[in-house]
């Protein structure tokens, strides 16, 4: 699961346009794809993990609603990703943003290559 995540991400990223709207609310998920970068960010609190934490503490909460998202949230565990509330997203980004990854894990930017 954490594969096709990753590779979703990227064929995602390659195909928009990085001042878009939700390019903007994806920048999270690129800790998730480069573990070292997630690291160093969880080590100065960053902006941008808290925004991923908010990310994951919602996709936590959310998992009756997306049901992939139990197994996926496993697999990132395992790497240390854990959510927790910090409160600096909007309900609004969040639910845009579980969705985007809803599409990333049922192969919406799969690539067959």
């Amino acid at each position: 699961m954490y594969r096709v995540f990753c590779e979703s991400y990227n064929n995602y990223i390659a195909q928009n346009n990085s001042d878009d709207y939700r390019s903007k609310i994806a920048e999270p998920l690129a800790l998730i794809v480069d573990p070292d970068k997630f690291n160093a960010a969880k080590e100065n609190e960053t902006n941008l993990y808290k925004r991923l934490c908010d990310l994951l503490y919602f996709m936590e909460k959310s998992k009756e609603q997306y049901p992939r998202f139990n197994a996926f949230l496993w697999t990132i565990e395992s790497r240390g990703m854990v959510g927790k509330h910090y409160g600096i997203v909007s309900p609004e980004d969040l639910q845009e943003q579980a969705k985007l990854i809803n599409m990333f894990l049922k192969l919406v930017y799969w690539s067959v290559t």
